[in-house]
């Protein structure tokens, strides 16, 4: 009898040890909410900076949304003693560091800490997101969840991003400081700077207009002459000026702590034997830079002057940098298709050894098509490994350039960015799987289908080289094939019609549509099949407008217009001015032209794009605002051209297209001359046309012109074109270099 009595009490005793166990392991864990109640209020330090105070009130917003019972705000003096705390900023005084956040519960209390005001805001919003499944997507679109209850574990999280300071380029956080904050960058491009001075500043200290025609020495020597595209380091009286021009900003700005002292954006720098000495001494142009931002940040050591390895400069010098001097070391010539440490070593070396030299390393990496910033442009599975390798390597500050404005994907690749740059090991493959079924609902599962498809045919392509200064046109036999984009176009139709009923939801799809309609509008220039090209045949065999084109066309317009979507590039080249080019086009194509596919035997020789290929000024492809499609391009030489029109015939119109991007030395012609002959031989002139826009400081960064002739009719049947490059002025940035002169479809009637 008493030994069944003790094996009753021992399972007794077991049963309680067990609920014991359970219960001491979920000590720590707390019901905030429960079916309406709560015994809790939050509360903030009696000593409560604003922000501070803002951060318990977020909490406070939230958690009423969720739940429907708004807590107690209350300061530590005013404390109910019969309630449950939430704990908002260091209350407990912890030894946190400025950017830790932290957030664990202890008896029934939870705390939110962070080592500073920022960071206790950025420990709010993570404890939302991670534990309470709270969602930002973009400023206007939230997901909160609705529950009676909210319960949680016991909870013990500590986290400090190793990226100190994140910036990602897009207006969605600069035009929306909650978001920023919710999503944990920067809500500006360049925090703590003078605004004035933020980067290429060489030309800002020493304006070309000022002291270039009286001190040509304190500029760049290219070859046997001084230009103003750069400064000369070694000129102790350039060095005095900058000096000074820091002084002057830092005291009219006191609050900030960065100013750049950067190489304007080309690479003519000074070859005078000076700085070439000390390049050579150094093994790169970085030694002169150095040296001379050494020279300036040793009189501001309560400053950071910041400076870029840059294209020239990329490469480490062997002097140190001072320790109050900042090197932003851009990624601006790496290809974007696979990760910078596969396909862009010489980077991913600079960037090693520049950490061999110093540990304030800012890096400048891209995102986007800046040519077009609506090209489909598959980098996205790049973006973690990248980051990754920045955070490896010791770089703290990481500034992510977006367009800025609205370009391919742009909610999406804003909200990926940054949630990698706080945590580079995050899933990237669940982070798109919960952006775009929470963005765009019921049609996420087709909007990533198509970021999966885009991006594995882009890796299918192993010698693609995925360019940031690119152009659709160069993926039409890869990721942007005919049958890709038809791929594409069923995706988006699927996912419309998954969310048709949902106008909200709808109007995002086709904001994520343009970037796929843009592709088709261009494939369509090149002619490629008979789903695109400008003009079909209708039932009578008479060429029409290919209604695919005017569907494209006017989407584009609706959707950019609606969403105020402006800009198509990083020139400034508008959505207005593309549409328009467009239907200028399509009036071109439709255009009597007996010149086309007529033969065209180059003078002059062309180089490099449009294959070279003469036919390009007469295919009836048309050019757009880029020079990669369909443009014949000339460098530093004229243009002289004859088309054979096969047999004499009266004429009494001729019309070229030129190009102008005027960043990239590619400028009008400085005027265009006709002629005619009958036996190529003897030339008749049938006039000429001077630039109506000559080249000046102000001139239209991107854009075409037609440069027509009409004259009297004329019998011929060869037609020479001679087109006069204009040469490259000595306040551009390109200074010495050869300019570019780009043509394209020659109308003749």
């Amino acid at each position: 009898m008493r030994m069944k009595i003790f094996k009753s009490n021992f399972r007794i005793l077991s049963l309680l040890l067990i609920l014991l166990i359970f219960t001491s392991c979920n000590r720590d864990g707390i019901e905030l909410v429960h079916d309406g109640q709560t015994d809790y209020e939050i509360v903030f330090m009696g000593n409560a900076t604003e922000s501070q105070y803002k951060s318990a009130e977020i909490l406070q917003r939230y958690l009423k949304e969720i739940s429907g019972v708004e807590l107690e705000l209350v300061d530590e003096s005013s404390q109910d003693l019969n309630k449950n705390k939430i704990y908002v900023g260091n209350i407990k005084g912890e030894d946190l560091k400025q950017q830790e956040i932290a957030i664990r519960t202890e008896n029934k209390d939870l705390y939110i800490l962070g080592g500073s005001d920022k960071a206790t805001k950025y420990a709010v919003y993570e404890f939302l997101e991670r534990y309470l499944n709270c969602r930002w997507y973009a400023p206007e679109v939230e997901k909160i969840p609705v529950s009676k209850i909210i319960d949680l574990p016991a909870l013990d999280y500590v986290y400090t991003p190793d990226i100190t300071t994140r910036t990602v380029h897009s207006r969605l956080f600069y035009d929306n400081p909650d978001y920023a904050e919710q999503q944990k960058v920067t809500q500006e491009s360049f925090p703590t700077y003078v605004p004035s001075a933020r980067v290429h500043t060489f030309h800002k200290f020493l304006p070309e207009e000022k002291f270039y025609k009286s001190h040509p020495e304190y500029f760049a020597l290219r070859g046997d002459q001084r230009l103003p595209t750069q400064l000369c380091l070694t000129n102790p009286e350039v060095l005095a000026i900058v000096k000074d021009s820091v002084a002057s900003l830092f005291e009219q700005y006191p609050q900030s702590k960065v100013i750049s002292v950067s190489q304007d954006d080309n690479q003519q720098h000074c070859q005078c034997d000076n700085c070439s000495k000390i390049d050579e001494e150094e093994g790169s142009a970085s030694g002169t830079m150095i040296r001379f931002v050494n020279e300036v940040a040793a009189n501001f050591p309560d400053k950071m002057i910041s400076t870029l390895a840059y294209q020239y400069t990329r490469k480490p010098c062997k002097t140190k940098p001072l320790e109050n001097v900042l090197i932003t070391l851009t990624s601006i010539e790496c290809d974007r298709s696979a990760p910078i440490a596969e396909k862009c070593g010489d980077f991913a070396n600079d960037l090693v050894g520049w950490g061999k030299l110093t540990q304030n390393i800012r890096i400048w990496d891209y995102t986007t098509q800046f040519t077009n910033f609506f090209a489909p442009f598959p980098n996205i599975h790049t973006l973690q490994p990248n980051i990754q390798l920045f955070r490896d390597n010791n770089a703290k500050w990481v500034f992510e350039q977006h367009s800025n404005n609205p370009s391919e994907l742009f909610e999406l690749r804003s909200y990926i960015t940054a949630k990698l740059l706080w945590n580079p090991d995050q899933n990237l493959d669940a982070l798109l799987t919960d952006f775009t079924t929470g963005y765009y609902e019921e049609a996420g599962i087709y909007i990533k289908e198509y970021i999966d498809e885009i991006h594995a045919k882009l890796m299918e392509d192993k010698d693609f080289f995925l360019f940031l200064y690119g152009d659709p046109s160069e993926a039409f036999s890869s990721y942007l094939s005919p049958e890709m984009l038809s791929k594409y176009s069923q995706l988006f139709d699927d996912a419309e019609k998954a969310v048709a009923k949902k106008p909200e939801i709808l109007a995002r799809v086709k904001v994520a549509r343009l970037g796929g309609d843009f592709a088709e509008l261009e494939a369509s220039r090149k002619n490629f099949t008979d789903r695109y090209r400008l003009l079909i045949p209708n039932d009578e065999g008479k060429k029409i407008i290919n209604p695919l084109v005017t569907t494209l066309l006017d989407n584009f317009k609706a959707i950019t217009a609606k969403n105020n979507i402006t800009l198509m590039n990083e020139m400034g080249f508008t959505v207005t001015e593309y549409l328009a080019n467009y239907m200028s086009a399509l009036e071109v194509i439709r255009m009597p032209n007996v010149a086309m596919g007529k033969k065209v035997v180059t003078i002059t020789k062309p180089k490099k794009y449009a294959k070279e290929d003469p036919m390009a000024l007469t295919d009836g492809a048309l050019g757009g605002s880029s020079f990669y499609a369909n443009w014949l391009g000339y460098e530093g030489n004229d243009m002289e051209v004859v088309v054979d029109l096969g047999e004499p015939m009266g004429i009494n119109t001729i019309s070229l297209a030129f190009l102008q991007v005027t960043n990239h030395v590619v400028f009008f012609p400085e005027k265009v001359t006709y002629s005619g002959s009958l036996d190529n031989e003897h030339f008749e002139n049938f006039g000429t046309i001077n630039n109506p826009f000559p080249l000046t400081k102000e001139s239209k960064v991107n854009d075409i012109q037609y440069f027509k002739l009409d004259f009297d009719k004329r019998n011929a049947r060869y037609i020479k074109v001679r087109a006069k490059n204009t040469q490259t002025p000595y306040w551009h940035h390109a200074a010495g270099l050869p300019s570019w002169l780009f043509a394209d479809e020659i109308i003749i009637n």
